[in-house]
């Protein structure tokens, strides 16, 4: 065979051999790509709150009677002392025909009866006359021994049982004139009837200098003891109440820092926790889910200037900050991935995957920690899957 076709097919085999080869050859796995960094780390607890007045004075009314209609409106300023509503004696009842009829016959009725007692005194007073004049008689014969003893001492007490009755009969006369003038009263102070004006107001006045924070009723009418009116407080003494999850709330303590934010000024506001209430409740979230929850309430330490727009129930965004440190060495949260009984992440290193037994802090969802394991500015597979294995071909996307 002439030698240039040997060299040919000697060339052919060899295209054929490195193609069957590159046929064979792994392909590379595209995967994203991190750098392990040193930079400040926060773990932060995200919940949403409202404002609230920490002295909220709620204005009930003390007796039942008939309220005025309420001249305030909400947001309205008042100072101490000043008077915020009035209440007066409740309405007479409107008489029906049947209790009018009843009213005026008792009118009647008691009218009779004082006449009746006034003829009494009369009558009583004939017979104390006439007792007087008795013992004066009695008196004489006795000085001349004309009479016993014993009959001047019953004539004085016939003249003392006498001017008794008559003093129990004007007092009778008194009483009778009473109950006609109590019977007529009914008539003379119906509903229908009586215009005067109240002689009797209850006055009540406001505790704090504040300002009207809800009219719970403005127009007049009847009010029972007890009854919420109105709720004054102090609109520059505001707190944060805000509802956390229970596995959250036993990592918050009085004094943990809150960053307030997207509550409608340009600053992030700062506030402390003041206390982590004790008792939780149920409540069901957006998803219908129930989920325990408990109150946390935070004071705003930021100056009044940069939050004096808030006012009372406004929705503010909460971080609580559980830990914070500078200078960190941490990676995505995404890069961990669990391997037996540790965790672990992808290094990359000459293109090729190095799995690396990780030892892991702090972690706030988005970003873990590095204890130990890992060296700054390291590259790392950022979302590794099942397709990458120690010694993987990586290409960076």
């Amino acid at each position: 065979m002439h030698w240039q076709t040997r060299v040919k097919i000697g060339i052919l085999i060899v295209l054929v051999v490195a193609a069957i080869a590159y046929g064979f050859k792994p392909t590379p796995v595209y995967v994203d790509a991190a750098q392990a960094k040193h930079a400040k780390m926060s773990v932060i607890v995200e919940e949403e709150g409202k404002t609230r007045v920490i002295d909220r004075f709620v204005i009930s009314a003390p007796v039942s009677g008939y309220a005025r209609r309420v001249l305030l409106d909400v947001g309205d300023n008042v100072s101490r002392g000043q008077s915020l509503l009035q209440l007066e004696p409740l309405r007479s009842a409107v008489l029906d025909p049947r209790s009018r009829a009843e009213a005026q016959a008792r009118v009647a009725a008691t009218k009779d009866a004082l006449s009746a007692a006034r003829e009494k005194v009369k009558a009583a007073s004939a017979n104390a006359d006439l007792a007087k004049t008795n013992l004066e008689r009695i008196a004489r014969l006795r000085k001349n021994n004309h009479v016993t003893q014993d009959q001047l001492d019953h004539a004085q007490a016939e003249q003392r049982s006498s001017e008794a009755e008559l003093r129990s009969s004007k007092f009778a006369v008194e009483v009778a004139r009473h109950e006609w003038e109590a019977a007529k009263t009914t008539l003379q102070y119906s509903a229908a009837q009586n215009t005067q004006a109240a002689s009797e107001q209850v006055v009540i006045n406001s505790p704090i200098d504040g300002s009207v924070l809800k009219v719970h009723r403005e127009s007049e009418g009847v009010v029972s003891a007890g009854q919420a009116l109105l709720e004054v407080g102090n609109p520059d003494t505001l707190e944060v109440e805000i509802d956390v999850l229970s596995i959250d709330a036993v990592r918050i303590k009085p004094g943990t820092t809150v960053i307030l934010n997207r509550w409608g000024g340009e600053k992030t506001l700062e506030g402390v926790v003041r206390m982590v209430e004790p008792v939780g409740f149920t409540k069901i979230s957006a998803l219908g889910v129930e989920e325990q929850r408990v109150p946390v309430i935070v004071d705003i330490v930021s100056p009044i200037e940069q939050w004096k727009r808030l006012g009372d129930g406004y929705r503010v965004e909460a971080g609580f900050v559980l830990w914070e440190q500078e200078n960190v060495l941490q990676i995505p949260s995404s890069a961990l991935f669990h391997y037996k009984d540790d965790w672990a992440v992808f290094v990359i290193e000459d293109d090729r995957a190095q799995r690396r037994i990780v030892s892991i802090g702090q972690r706030n969802g988005l970003v873990a920690q590095i204890v130990d394991g890992l060296a700054s500015e390291e590259i790392i597979v950022t979302h590794p899957d099942n397709d990458i294995s120690d010694g993987t071909r990586l290409r960076i996307r």
